[in-house]
């Protein structure tokens, strides 16, 4: 009798034992899955560049998100026949950077005072959004736009879309790290487009 009750509670014991490893090797896997956060800020091109620079983003993917159509094209997004935002995927580990930092670096590199544009580039495809997944980003996000509203920094609300994301559609490889690729054009265009001149301009130097 007594070494039945030895044996149950050492196989308790055991079982407790598998369980608490079982919770931790899930709680390990859930630290180290990558991240996915999604933002349109105009040409994504530069939003690609912004986030990829960010520690502890894995990569950054330009697409379409927001529209209507089924797999549209860069001809239909660019010319606002879809509803899409020239937008980007950013995968990240969450364990070195949090979707509160990926939100900063959004704000600090969009222009949230411009409806429907941003820069040189205009029209609704190039509108600024955060397309939130989960009820604790959308929190964090409206938590960032308030904060930002509270400072006073602008006179003019504040026309940033926060939205529930949709559908993400990769681009066109040839629009993939275009800015890697095809340097000197990316280079031209954005200086032409007066993106870092707006931005000192909204946000003050970096």
């Amino acid at each position: 009798m007594r070494r039945h009750i030895a044996l149950s509670a050492l196989t308790v014991a055991v079982l407790l034992i598998g369980s608490w490893n079982l919770q931790s090797a899930n709680q390990a896997a859930a630290d180290t899955t990558p991240g996915k956060a999604y933002f349109a800020g105009g040409c994504f091109w530069c939003m690609e560049e912004v986030f990829e620079k960010v520690d502890g983003v894995l990569s950054a993917t330009s697409g379409y998100m927001g529209g209507t159509a089924s797999n549209p094209t860069y001809e239909e997004v660019s010319a606002g026949r879809t509803g899409h935002a020239e937008s980007v995927e950013v995968v990240y580990d969450p364990a070195k950077v949090s979707y509160q930092k990926l939100l900063d670096a959004f704000w600090r590199n969009v222009d949230p005072i411009t409806p429907n544009a941003q820069f040189c580039d205009h029209g609704n495809q190039y509108r600024s959004a955060i397309f939130f997944q989960t009820d604790e980003e959308k929190r964090a996000s409206d938590s960032s736009k308030q904060t930002i509203e509270q400072s006073r920094r602008f006179k003019e609300p504040i026309v940033t879309q926060i939205v529930m994301a949709p559908q993400f559609y990769p681009a066109e490889e040839y629009h993939q790290d275009f800015y890697k690729k095809n340097p000197i054009r990316y280079k031209l265009y954005k200086y032409n487009c007066g993106r870092a001149q707006r931005l000192d301009e909204l946000w003050g130097k970096p």
